[in-house]
């Protein structure tokens, strides 16, 4: 058995080869390409048996561990928070990390990041592409927005972007330059949207035969993208052995300072899966209005902290509610039937109209 640790960089990575004893067999660099991870694999192969850990880096680290998974290389990813062996060091090499890295894994003292199947890596990388469209979409939105705030120009629509709307934006008369950027962010606007409902389309089409989905939506504020995304971050839920530890591991967990008998509890650490915290805050407005139990802990709390610390006590809320709802195989209990096949059947609509 030998141990390989890689240190991960956007072109260029350095790993090293280790066998039972801790003695560094080889040092080889390697580019962050097909070809460089496949000359890696020919030096690691005449050892024999092998498992190897990367540093996660970005998405860096992606095509070396399909390509060593592909090899039938045991293969982890180390969580860089929690690698203080490096995080820490005074002298910081690409050969010295890669060193420590396979340290670490030959004493089984790795602290690992979950990775997912490839299949629900994919789904993950639709769903978040989808996201971002969104995001830049919005971002769209407010540069028009900013440009009839300009001419003091007040839209005669509620939805400036619906079909009216937009027939408005069009026959602006305004100067030369201005006409030409707002014709330009229209079109750039129509180009987003005709994106975002292709791959709608085409989550609903997943979303329509998977169990745990339709699960979720009986949750207010939960459509069939909010549970795609839900479900896909979470993973495989029985890794986590109670619901504080789902918390914990999305960034919603209040951050804790102890010393002596004193206790001191904080805004929430954010250390955890950005996306499912995301993906909850956003479910809560909606969850709100749908739900009298959600509206009376929203309530509650907003009296005493304010809004925004009442809805992100409510995303944690229902994240533990979804803990439950997983892992019992459980719908919520307080579901809104008609709504609940309201949302199904625009599921279906949707996901069989892609077909």
């Amino acid at each position: 058995m030998i141990y390989v640790g890689i240190d991960v960089h956007k072109k260029h990575c350095q790993s090293a080869l280790m066998d039972e004893t801790g003695k560094v067999l080889e040092q080889v660099p390697f580019k962050n390409t097909g070809d460089g991870v496949a000359y890696l694999i020919d030096k690691i192969k005449p050892y024999g048996e092998a498992k190897a850990v990367l540093e996660s880096t970005g998405n860096f680290w992606l095509k070396s561990y399909e390509a060593l998974e592909k090899a039938d290389i045991h293969v982890s990813l180390s969580n860089p928070l929690k690698t203080r062996a490096i995080a820490e060091a005074r002298i910081k090499t690409d050969k010295i990390d890669a060193k420590l890295l396979a340290h670490l894994l030959r004493a089984n003292l790795v602290a690992e990041s979950y990775v997912p199947d490839k299949e629900t890596r994919n789904r993950r990388a639709l769903l978040r592409h989808r996201s971002s469209l969104v995001k830049t979409r919005t971002e769209l939105k407010n540069r028009i927005h900013n440009l009839l705030d300009k001419y003091d120009l007040q839209p005669e629509y509620t939805d400036l972007f619906g079909n009216k709307g937009m027939e408005w934006l069009r026959n602006l008369q305004l100067q030369s330059t201005e006409k030409t950027i707002l014709n330009s962010n229209l079109e750039l606007l129509e180009a987003l949207n005709s994106q975002i409902q292709k791959i709608s389309l085409e989550i609903a089409s997943i979303a329509v035969n998977k169990d745990d989905v339709k699960l979720l939506m009986t949750l207010p504020g939960i459509d069939y993208y909010a549970a795609m995304v839900i479900a896909n971050e979470i993973g495989d839920v029985t890794r986590f052995p109670e619901a504080n530890k789902l918390v914990s591991w999305t960034g919603l967990a209040p951050s804790t300072r102890q010393s002596g008998s004193r206790v001191k509890h904080g805004t929430i650490t954010k250390q955890g899966n950005k996306t499912l915290r995301w993906i909850l805050i956003q479910a809560t407005h909606n969850a709100c209005r749908n739900d009298e139990r959600f509206q009376n802990f929203y309530q509650r709390i907003a009296r005493r902290r304010g809004g925004n610390k009442a809805m992100v006590a409510l995303a944690r809320e229902m994240l533990v509610i979804i803990y439950h709802m997983l892992t019992r195989n459980e719908p919520y209990r307080s579901m809104d039937p008609e709504l609940y096949r309201s949302k199904l059947k625009r599921l279906e609509r949707l996901g069989n109209s892609s077909l």
